[in-house]
Order: C-alpha cells, then sequence, then structure tokens
C-alpha cells in the first residue's frame, strides 16, 4: 500500500512540476520572477522536485548522478 501511495504522490510530483515548468501563464502570473535571485529560486525547486520524483520511476538522470540514492536503491 505505501509503496502505490509514494508512486501516486510522485505521479503528483511530475504532473505539478512539468506544468509550472511549462510557463502556461507566460510570465504573467509571476511577479516574483523579475526579481534578482529569487526570480530563478521557483523554477529550481520545481526542477528539484521532478528529478526527484522521477528517481522514484527508476529514472535516473545522468546530471543527478551526484545526487545520493536512496536506501532502497542500495539493496
Amino acid at each position: 500500500m505505501r509503496r502505490y501511495l509514494s508512486k501516486l504522490l510522485a505521479l503528483i510530483g511530475i504532473l505539478a512540476s512539468v506544468l509550472f515548468l511549462l510557463n502556461l501563464s507566460a510570465g504573467f502570473v509571476e511577479i516574483p520572477d523579475n526579481l534578482p535571485i529569487i526570480g530563478n529560486l521557483d523554477e529550481a525547486l520545481a526542477t528539484a522536485i521532478l528529478i526527484s520524483c522521477l528517481s522514484v520511476f527508476g529514472i535516473r538522470l545522468p546530471m543527478a548522478a551526484a545526487m545520493p540514492k536512496r536506501e532502497k536503491d542500495r539493496l
């Protein structure tokens, strides 16, 4: 049951982060994007969520190889 719940949450995280990164509002809603440094933090967070959720499904990106593996993956 826990495995299915984690996969469901990972799928929701993938969908939410991809929709956010697609920037469907064309930047009109995102006022903080005009501020230096702070404007990039939301995209960095969405990308980190996407990479983390993809790893639940066993998809490891080459650039994320430096990220520590989960304990379950080491077995």
